[in-house]
């Protein structure tokens, strides 16, 4: 089975993070994060796509409010760095 179908698989499932699916399926997280922008524009022709629930800051509750797949590194309102990761699904 490809990776991406592998991927395709957990994430109709229940949303993961992006380190959550590298783990499934034993790959890096930038090959994973690569393999999830082809599985977008796949999605996109099949009329599904993928959603990405933001990150959010633990520490003061700020909701980040771009789509990234990876966690970013600091705050911008507190400048703590304990950020709950994205979370990621496929939405038909």
């Amino acid at each position: 089975m490809s990776e991406r179908r592998r991927l395709r698989e957990h994430l109709q499932s229940r949303a993961r993070t992006l380190s959550e699916l590298a783990a499934v399926v034993e790959l890096p997280l930038r090959v994973v994060e690569e393999h999830l922008r082809h599985l977008q524009k796949s999605l996109k022709r099949e009329g599904s796509r993928l959603a990405v629930q933001p990150a959010r800051c633990r520490r003061c509750g700020f909701t980040f409010t771009h789509g990234r797949l990876t966690r970013p590194g600091r705050c911008p309102r507190c400048h703590g760095e304990w950020i709950e990761p994205p979370r990621i699904s496929i939405v038909t």
